[in-house]
């Protein structure tokens, strides 16, 4: 439903990260993208994360061959990255996200 107050388009992100179950590498990839989204997107991010275990279907909706696998809808263009999200500089560059002035990125 639209309220009118939504942050447009082209400053928005819309993530979906896919998972497999509780394994240690999904915990890993949900801590590294929560932290990478605050860091650097503040409240410019709808996220959803996905258990491939819970919503199998949600797997082929999003093209997911691999798990875990972050997939950015929005915006445009489509990317997936696949792993536990723990390079921050690749997943800034696969995300299209520069980072804020004055942010180090390698003193995380």
């Amino acid at each position: 439903m639209s309220t009118g107050n939504e942050t447009p388009v082209s400053t928005a992100y819309r993530l979906r990260l896919v998972v497999a179950g509780s394994t240690s590498r999904s915990r890993q990839a949900i801590e590294n993208l929560q932290r990478i989204c605050s860091e650097h997107l503040g409240g410019r991010v709808d996220l959803e994360i996905i258990d491939i275990y819970q919503q199998p279907e949600l797997a082929e909706k999003y093209q997911v061959v691999a798990a875990p696998t972050l997939v950015k809808l929005l915006p445009l263009p489509v990317r997936r990255l696949i792993g536990d999200l723990s390079e921050e500089d690749r997943v800034l560059r696969g995300l299209e996200i520069i980072p804020l002035p004055g942010v180090d990125s390698d003193a995380f």
